[in-house]
């Protein structure tokens, strides 16, 4: 299990409203600089067209879970940086696209269900509306590929589409070569995605003028599918950005936790959990997360950078990030409950003045136990794992090193009711060993 980091006293008090850097010249310069851009169309035309008038680009998210995670959040901010530099932005969430899925490395994917991707769609509709604005001369639209695709025939796509592309080319594509050399294969399904992106980015070109898209790195194929759909059909050029695939310094794969994903909505994983994720970044890591996952400027990253060589055991830098995200993902409220609930866990606060909901979700992230009302102390410490032994248990108690809810137990018979907000309780041993105690009702 992840270590849970408490959070001192001096941690920033809020986070920043998204802005773009003033000392760069061109919003261009500073995704470069942010690691934003892994590979591109043409770089200098990018440039000028990004540093020109307004133009519509889009992102597209797939259905294929019931939320985003953090993969997903390095698109939907790089969207929010393109339009705070005066640029329209298209979210297209994947009706039909989610259908089928875009082919994994290694196996076919299992097909859903419509009405499951169509709830599904909801779902991710309703989460990348919170990270654009939908006011003003470059206002955000949101657009289903499902729009264009279910009128159209099998065979109106295979002329009008399908004849514009050489098999050669799609069988080059990274993900599907992939395939073609694993003992799974790959079915017309799944081959044909990357001519259903390729249609997205046509018809949003001829519907709003669209010429640029952005997605992740390991998409380039599919992304590039458009580019030359486009360029094959209307005899014009567009352009594309590949983010990187973000990487652990160690090599381990980035927004994962114990084995699990880092979803966006809080019902997949709460607030306190996304919080301790970024709070247990790496210092190797933490500068690059602050680029790519924070609206702080380049000279306050840089004094964070300093800060990390210079006093690393202070970890300020972790605590921005954390705060900066959450707030990003949660909305501040959530994440100052958050807040309230680490602090509180590591003695600097009161744990009967926490929200219900955030205390539980707190818990569940530390070694903990589901226990009937009454029992013991001592019993509770063998079953939370604080303590191997009942002897063990009642030798730590005698020595004074065991409280309960914050308050030093001294009887090794004292029984727990769950007094705190939420039935709940909280063991400590010693200074920093902590445990969670869900207290069900004695029969």
């Amino acid at each position: 299990m992840s270590e849970t980091v408490s959070v001192s006293a001096s941690a920033p008090a809020r986070a920043l409203a998204p802005a773009n850097d003033s000392s760069f010249e061109n919003v261009w310069d500073e995704i470069v600089w942010r690691g934003l851009v892994h590979v591109s169309t043409d770089q200098t035309a990018l440039r000028d067209l990004l540093g020109g008038e307004p133009i519509t680009y889009y992102c597209g998210f797939d259905p294929t879970a019931p939320s985003l995670h953090l993969g997903n959040l390095v698109q939907l901010l790089l969207m929010r940086r393109l339009q705070l530099a005066g640029h329209r932005p298209l979210g297209l969430v994947g009706g039909s696209t989610g259908l089928i899925g875009d082919p994994r490395p290694t196996a076919e994917r299992t097909l859903n269900t419509k009405d499951t991707v169509a709830e599904w769609v909801g779902n991710l509709r309703a989460q990348v509306e919170r990270y654009l604005s939908f006011e003003g001369d470059n206002a955000a639209r949101m657009v289903n590929n499902l729009d264009w695709t279910a009128p159209m025939s099998a065979i109106d796509f295979l002329r009008e589409i399908g004849k514009y592309y050489r098999v050669g080319t799609m069988l080059k594509k990274d993900a599907v070569a992939a395939r073609l050399n694993s003992e799974a294969g790959i079915s017309y399904t799944e081959f044909s995605y990357q001519i259903l992106q390729g249609m997205d980015y046509l018809e949003l070109h001829r519907q709003y003028g669209c010429v640029l898209q952005t997605g992740g790195s390991d998409q380039w194929g599919n992304l590039t599918s458009g580019t030359d759909l486009i360029h094959r059909v209307e005899a014009v050029s567009v352009h594309a950005i590949g983010t990187p695939l973000i990487t652990n310094s160690d090599g381990t794969k980035f927004g994962k936790s114990e084995g699990n994903a880092i979803w966006l909505d809080a019902e997949m994983c709460s607030p306190y959990r996304m919080y301790q994720f970024w709070l247990n970044t790496d210092d190797a890591d933490v500068v690059e997360r602050l680029k790519i996952f924070t609206f702080l400027t380049r000279a306050e990253i840089e004094q964070y950078e300093e800060t990390v060589a210079a006093e690393p055991f202070r970890r300020a830098a972790q605590k921005r990030l954390a705060l900066e995200v959450t707030t990003t993902v949660h909305g501040p409220e959530a994440t100052a409950a958050v807040i309230a609930a680490s602090e509180a866990l590591f003695g600097a606060g009161d744990l009967g003045a926490l929200d219900a909901a955030t205390l539980r979700s707190a818990l569940e992230e530390l070694p903990h136990a589901t226990i009937v009302g009454g029992t013991t102390v001592a019993q509770a410490l063998v079953e939370t794992g604080l303590c191997a032994s009942l002897s063990e248990a009642r030798r730590s108690i005698a020595q004074g090193g065991v409280s309960l809810d914050g308050t030093k137990v001294d009887d090794e018979s004292a029984a727990i009711t769950g007094a705190l907000p939420g039935g709940v309780a909280v063991l400590r041993r010693g200074k920093k060993t902590l445990a969670g105690l869900f207290v069900a009702p004695a029969a």
